[in-house]
């Protein structure tokens, strides 16, 4: 592991730069600054690969690992918001939480780390939901909808909710206007088709308003992606 620290700085310069980046990290190569002063200078953090993780985890300098993965599972949790709504809220909450615990002492720091570790692989994995599965990224997406709710996986079963997912896709995708989710009346037109769908498959009807309210916000998410 190379030092990042600077021959001839004092140890107040070296804390001193290193809380200016940790006030202004907010972009990637920020976080790189973040490592490199902790003691990583060129991390392959694209991925979060198990090497990267396994030496984040080593650093000695706790707070920067801690303070820089909890930025790149942020980045990476949001850039996921334009595909997976449902994924993107639970990973969301995971870190608020573990870092809330962290604040309020709850926590040590080392067990903060290895929580966001932990996140950071099933973020990892997350990508590849789809070929594990057999379905495409939009239909993992419209299947986590429609599993939001544990109970709906109990009483349909996972194939089930697969073939609606499917359904839900191409019947979604096939009725989107442009500004379909800015008008009431054609988000009125493809809120009964969801409805519409899911009575069909029977679908635990207690269970249908939530269902459909966030299988309407994933097609909006997805939307900008149909119609390039």
């Amino acid at each position: 592991m190379k030092s990042a620290e600077g021959v001839g700085k004092s140890a107040a310069d070296r804390e001193f730069a290193i809380q200016q980046i940790l006030d202004r990290a907010v972009i990637s190569t920020e976080i790189v600054d973040i490592l490199a002063a902790a003691g990583i200078t060129t991390p392959d953090i694209s991925i979060l690969s198990d090497e990267f993780l396994a030496e984040v985890q080593q650093l000695e300098k706790k707070n920067l690992a801690l303070e820089a993965l909890r930025k790149l599972l942020n980045g990476e949790i949001r850039s996921r918001s334009k595909t997976n709504v449902v994924e993107t809220k639970r990973f969301s909450e995971r870190l608020e939480a573990a870092i809330a615990r962290y604040h309020t002492n709850a926590i040590s720091t080392v067990e903060v780390l290895q929580e966001l570790i932990d996140l950071a692989k099933e973020v990892r994995a997350a990508r590849k939901r789809g070929e594990e599965e057999g379905l495409s990224e939009d239909e993992v997406a419209f299947y986590d909808a429609l599993a939001e709710n544990e109970s709906a996986v109990e009483v349909m079963g996972n194939d089930s909710l697969k073939v609606i997912a499917h359904e839900l896709l191409l019947s979604l995708k096939g009725n989107a206007s442009v500004d379909w989710a800015h008008r009431e009346s054609a988000r009125a037109r493809m809120r009964v088709l969801v409805k519409r769908i899911l009575r069909m498959h029977g679908y635990p009807p207690d269970l249908q308003d939530a269902a459909v309210q966030t299988v309407l916000r994933q097609a909006e998410a997805l939307s900008a992606q149909w119609a390039v």
